[in-house]
């Protein structure tokens, strides 16, 4: 069942008792929270757009189409971190070959992530919340897994401070969902903090087979070796 199916079924797994915390209050919170580190952060954000372009080149800016609540598409903003290089034929190199040291500390620090203070602003992410994956996934989650849609995706989230790319696809979706279920202010709060300790610790950041993490090919299929972009 598509996420869209879903609201027109008027299905969610968000709990109703936590819909005016997730409607209101958290929303209010991502505004005032996203446009005071958007204003703080500014002469960080600027410094790093010029070591990306230097480092990386053009564009700075890594856009990718990706579905929110409901499986609305909107645009991801990051900081790019691998170079375009290509193939023979035209076709990207894989990411281990295009992500370079700089990169690699970018996302190590998670400074790739700061333009989606952008994305928050806007209304299209939380600060928490699941992660917003390729829109190519969409038809590949099983129902259960799909109930992630129910929320705006985050920032961070349950699955990225309980292992981020270190586990396996269902284990994240699992997290997601429990997320949706139970979503409040004070497991919000919990994420947050536990999210900072684990960007000091860098844990987590590749699967140990892959730079990034394997394409989710769906449940019990396995996955793959090709390349999840950025």
């Amino acid at each position: 069942m598509s996420s869209k199916d879903r609201k027109n079924n008027g299905t969610s797994y968000v709990n109703p008792k936590s819909r005016f915390y997730v409607n209101y209050i958290k929303r209010f919170f991502d505004i005032v929270i996203s446009l005071i580190l958007l204003i703080c952060l500014s002469p960080v954000l600027i410094i790093l757009a010029l070591l990306v372009r230097i480092k990386l080149g053009s564009p700075v800016i890594f856009k990718q189409e990706r579905p929110g609540k409901d499986g609305k598409i909107f645009a991801l903003l990051k900081f790019r971190s691998m170079t375009g290089e290509r193939d023979e034929k035209g076709e990207l190199l894989p990411d281990e070959v295009r992500l370079t040291s700089f990169g690699k500390a970018l996302r190590a620090a998670s400074l790739d992530e700061l333009p989606e203070f952008i994305n928050i602003l806007k209304g299209d992410m939380s600060f928490v919340g699941p992660r917003p994956l390729l829109v190519r996934y969409l038809d590949r989650y099983s129902e259960e897994q799909s109930h992630r849609h129910d929320l705006l995706p985050g920032l961070t989230g349950l699955a990225q401070v309980n292992g981020r790319n270190a586990i396996s696809w269902e284990k994240k979706f699992e997290y997601d969902v429990e997320y949706v279920k139970n979503v409040s202010f004070l497991l919000d709060v919990k994420i947050v903090l536990m999210t900072v300790m684990k960007v000091l610790k860098r844990d987590g950041i590749s699967s140990g087979t892959s730079a990034t993490m394997e394409e989710f090919m769906g449940s019990g299929d396995g996955t793959d070796d090709t390349s999840t972009g950025e």
